[in-house]
């Protein structure tokens, strides 16, 4: 599942970041951010309108993130 599709309040794990086109910079940044295979995610809150930006947590600390940055993001849900 991506994580942009992930339910609010759920908890994940990373599978992967997947590259739009060699030297993705963005994908690059996310894996830079912490988001890397095995990591734990969960997704705090979405954004009012279109539900946009998503708030992801990693650990200790909170990224805001669009959705279309957020479904380059694999992950599997755990309980």
């Amino acid at each position: 599942m991506r994580l942009s599709d992930l339910p609010k309040g759920a908890n994940a794990v990373v599978e992967q970041v997947e590259d739009a086109h060699a030297d993705d910079l963005i994908a690059q940044r996310l894996r830079d951010l912490g988001f890397v295979a095995g990591e734990q995610v969960r997704l705090v809150a979405r954004g009012p309108v279109g539900a946009d930006p998503l708030l992801i947590q990693i650990g200790s600390t909170r990224f805001a993130l669009r959705r279309a940055e957020a479904a380059r993001v694999t992950v599997r849900e755990v309980a």
